[in-house]
């Protein structure tokens, strides 16, 4: 892990994904399992879930950066798996699922400090990229940042609905 103090660019993509991180990890907070796994709202979203699913994506992101395109190769159980990714399954609990974005959050904090930013690769075929189309280093971090602000709005809104917590206001 790098040890010297980052300013700049590097520091402020760090400091915004953990302040999203952060606000995702205050919904969970104090959460059973049975309420971290329930789905209160018209949503079929849990906050466990959404948990689960931004260390995913994160996770997914950040291998793209390592490895391009061929980390994000999509086979035929590719749905089930991301339904799945939503969804607080038989013998996971809340303490797991945290602990494994934890990791995954780390991983991440050394890429920001020390991948060269420019650094892209052409995105994989899918309906939801344009053809031919590259994403570099720094836009990831900026999507995962997004990413990881809108569902820590979801959580809280699932969260609310729970036990009336808020993360803000």
């Amino acid at each position: 892990m790098s040890t010297h103090t980052l300013t700049g660019e590097r520091a402020e993509l760090l400091e915004t994904l953990s302040s999203h991180r952060e606000l995702l990890l205050v919904t969970a907070r104090a959460l059973t399992d049975e309420q971290a796994a329930a789905t209160p709202t018209a949503s079929a979203l849990c906050v466990g879930g959404l948990v689960k699913h931004v260390s995913q994506v994160e996770r997914n992101w950040a291998d793209f950066i390592l490895e391009g395109a061929s980390a994000m190769a999509v086979d035929a159980g590719a749905y089930t798996d991301y339904e799945n990714g939503f969804r607080v399954l038989p013998g996971e609990t809340l303490a797991g699922l945290i602990a494994e974005y934890r990791r995954v959050a780390e991983r991440t904090d050394e890429l920001v400090r020390t991948v060269d930013l420019d650094l892209s690769h052409e995105l994989p075929p899918a309906p939801w990229f344009p053809k031919n189309s590259r994403r570099s280093a720094r836009r990831v971090f900026l999507h995962m940042i997004a990413e990881t602000a809108q569902h820590a709005g979801h959580a809280d809104i699932i969260r609310e609905s729970i036990d009336g917590q808020k993360t803000m206001g």
